[in-house]
């Protein structure tokens, strides 16, 4: 979802574009028509992507071209990744229609590790390629049970809590990002209960969180089991992980702490513009849609602290088939797309968090500053919550069960007054129906 609306980044971050609606294309998942070469005695690497990914708008494909005459890069891009996963599916079945090095999203990394795995090539093989430059949860979701590495991450979400110190300060709380972190720190529940806190003192028309299913999936993003445990198994109704998420997020609904909210709707959209809501769990890439949303009116008037666990919410792969017509070359372009330099490279433009832990010692991810949000040190916040995320295990049909957890169970207690109970009696009726169980 997040590379599907325009995130304005910060202008201390180059004021580029987070993620945004991308040239869309005819043609498949990263088909091109112009096969191994331009016709020039040079080689063309075809990408596939989704959305504006980021890569080509960052600059790096003109730099990779720059420093190797003989390589031409194309890319091509489905905007949104529900049409483009399936397609890439398709290809890889086939062994044709694929572009030499595809983008994979993190929900569903799970899957294409565990079926086409056969049909990948191992990244991590390949010359400069360094699995201890990588976060170890980040390598281990696109490496088999074999050791086979098929992705290279590009990107992660760590999470703050965004806030509002206007709001915070008229309700009586901290608005330092330090002690607003000590409110919370280490337990989802103490966030409950500072949102009582403000509640008690909350300036008329405004709520503590924007929305239950938001702070549900901030929870369930810092467990390290989830929806399906090691062997493959689905676990989310017995697991006690997500029964607290769950209960936790339940909770701020029920006692009136949201904004009744859905989130990437114009509603939402419209509570950043209008300041209705004091926090909300936000990784890195989104610091650049608040902005956009809340306008210059919102200018350090919102600040980041720690989130009460570290937790993940989004990044992305790149994988290259062994169908591709220039699978050596593009092999090559992966593991130098991702090297930690080009992370780097890529959060100073665009704002997406690297992976690549060996980045956060670069200046462009250490000294990170947001201007717009009091000039938080957010290299050091969000590096910080990346080192602590937990390797997580992901499930081929993890967006499924989220998706209906939030918006068809978590959005009836939030927005229709059901009790938790029927709320996740609806969700888990819609999952089964989804997974045909």
């Amino acid at each position: 979802m997040r590379r599907t609306v325009i995130l304005a980044v910060v202008a201390a971050l180059g004021a580029g574009l987070l993620a945004g609606c991308a040239e869309d294309s005819d043609e498949p998942a990263g088909g091109s028509s112009k096969g191994g070469g331009d016709g020039k005695g040079k080689t063309t690497i075809t990408v596939g992507v989704f959305g504006a990914f980021g890569l080509k708008e960052a600059g790096l494909y003109d730099e990779y071209m720059k420093l190797h005459k003989d390589i031409v890069i194309e890319q091509t891009s489905i905007e949104r990744n529900e049409n483009y996963y399936p397609q890439l599916l398709t290809h890889l079945g086939s062994g044709s229609g694929l572009a030499d090095i595809q983008a994979v999203e993190v929900n569903n990394i799970a899957e294409i590790t565990s079926t086409q795995a056969g049909k990948l090539v191992d990244l991590g093989k390949v010359e400069g390629v360094s699995k201890e430059s990588f976060l170890p949860w980040k390598w281990a979701q696109a490496t088999t049970e074999e050791g086979k590495t098929v992705g290279l991450g590009t990107d992660i979400g760590p999470q703050g809590i965004c806030y509002r110190k206007d709001l915070f300060a008229k309700a009586g709380l901290p608005t330092d990002p330090e002690a607003v972190g000590k409110l919370w720190a280490g337990d989802w529940n103490k966030y409950l209960d500072a949102g009582k806190q403000f509640k008690a003192k909350a300036p008329k028309g405004t709520a503590f969180v924007d929305s239950a299913t938001g702070v549900m999936n901030a929870i369930t993003g810092s467990s390290a089991k989830r929806f399906y445990d090691e062997n493959g198994k689905i676990i989310y109704k017995t697991n006690p992980a997500v029964k607290e998420a769950w209960d936790i997020a339940a909770a701020f609904a029920t006692e009136g702490l949201t904004g009744k909210l859905q989130q990437f709707t114009p509603a939402w959209d419209q509570g950043y513009a209008n300041g209705t809501f004091a926090t909300v769990s936000c990784p890195a890439w989104m610091l650049g849609y608040i902005q956009d949303k809340a306008g210059a009116a919102g200018k350090d008037k919102w600040a980041v602290a720690q989130a009460p666990k570290p937790s993940n919410w989004g990044g992305s792969f790149l994988i290259v088939p062994e169908a591709a017509k220039n699978k050596t070359e593009a092999a090559k372009l992966a593991a130098w797309l991702t090297a930690p330099e080009q992370q780097a490279k890529l959060f100073e433009k665009r704002g997406s968090f690297p992976s690549a832990s060996a980045a956060y010692a670069l200046p462009a991810v250490s000294g990170a500053k947001h201007e717009y949000f009091g000039g938080a040190p957010i290299g050091e916040i969000f590096s910080k919550a990346a080192e602590g995320i937990p390797v997580t295990i992901v499930g081929p049909k993890d967006l499924v069960i989220a998706q209906n957890l939030g918006d068809i169970g978590m959005l009836q207690v939030d927005q229709k007054g059901k009790s938790p109970e029927e709320g996740w009696d609806a969700a888990v009726k819609a999952i089964d129906n989804a997974l045909d169980q």
